[in-house]
């Protein structure tokens, strides 16, 4: 059942956290926070979303803080380091925020730039992780299937564990599969789990080799687990650039799943300049225990008035499409 919108309103902070470097097109991660039953949960779906899709963020946060969650079967989660699309000189820098990863994600083919930039910053990044260090890259489906070929050959040198979503559509990562399996590079659905109407639609085209996870997008812990089980895929959970209370949640899914084959992307709080608490790796990992807001941090960083206005009339929106539904 769907809580009153009051019982929402009543405890909801919205709040507005600082980047340390530009990502994702944000400088600025705005969010609701609110408090119920089980405690706190975040609803951030990105601003350029729209409600219909929104709503299913809010379904899982009203699940996080309303419900019960499934049994943690796991206390620390391993996490990667995340590289945004920056100069290759900055990488040592970013990789300093992330205690003890042994993992770094690394965006790539971001808008502006050249397959010339990827090859700097991956290299770089194995520069400074040395050998024994994984990485990955994340193209947010941003190449064709010639593109992405290109540039997985490009940078096979570094020893890439897995491209994320290197191509937009599955039938293009099934090719690209395909083609660089020689290679021993692994291909990562996202947003063809993510935002698709059907995200089995990936498993049964053998367009992936893994899947990536969100709590949030996917309508909370429960709805993902249902999704790997189906796949029967390995899964990573990811953050979708959430805050610490976001991250609990991320956290509380990668601790429900019955296998972890590789390290999440669950340590982006890093990324951030200021959040609502700390959840920040140590170590190369972070805990699964339930993340409280700092009250000092909520004030410090409670968004503008107009900013909070168009959150909760957002809220107000996709809370009447899920009691709709």
């Amino acid at each position: 059942m769907t809580p009153p919108l009051a019982d929402i309103l009543d405890t909801a902070r919205v709040v507005a956290l600082p980047m340390h470097t530009r990502f994702r097109g944000v400088d600025v991660r705005e969010a609701v926070l609110f408090e119920g039953p089980q405690g706190w949960a975040e609803f951030s779906p990105f601003v350029e979303y729209a409600d219909a899709e929104a709503q299913t963020w809010l379904a899982a946060a009203i699940d996080f803080a309303w419900n019960e969650q499934p049994a943690l079967l796991r206390d620390r989660i391993p996490v990667n380091a995340t590289v945004p699309a920056i100069a290759a000189e900055q990488v040592a820098q970013v990789l300093a925020r992330f205690d003890g990863c042994r993992t770094a994600k690394v965006k790539v083919a971001e808008r502006g730039q050249v397959l010339a930039d990827d090859i700097a910053r991956v290299r770089a990044v194995r520069e400074v992780m040395g050998i024994e260090g994984r990485i990955r890259i994340d193209a947010n489906g941003a190449w064709n299937l010639d593109e992405a070929e290109h540039a997985i050959h490009a940078m096979a040198e570094f020893d890439i564990e897995y491209a994320e979503q290197p191509c937009a559509t599955v039938p293009e990562l099934a090719e690209l599969r395909y083609r660089v399996k020689h290679k021993g590079i692994l291909i990562a659905a996202d947003e063809s789990i993510r935002k698709a109407t059907d995200p089995l639609a990936v498993a049964e085209a053998k367009a992936a080799d893994l899947i990536v996870i969100k709590a949030q997008p996917l309508g909370g812990i429960r709805r993902a687990l249902s999704i790997v089980a189906e796949t029967g895929l390995p899964a990573v959970v990811s953050s979708a650039l959430d805050t610490a209370i976001g991250l609990s949640q991320g956290a509380a899914l990668a601790a429900s799943l019955p296998a972890l084959d590789f390290d999440c992307g669950l340590g982006t709080a890093s990324l951030f300049a200021d959040d609502v608490a700390d959840a920040r790796a140590v170590g190369g990992s972070v805990s699964v225990a339930r993340v409280i807001p700092d009250a000092a941090a909520l004030d410090r960083l409670a968004a503008p008035a107009d900013r909070q206005d168009w959150w909760r009339a957002r809220l107000t929106r996709c809370h009447a499409l899920l009691a709709a539904n």
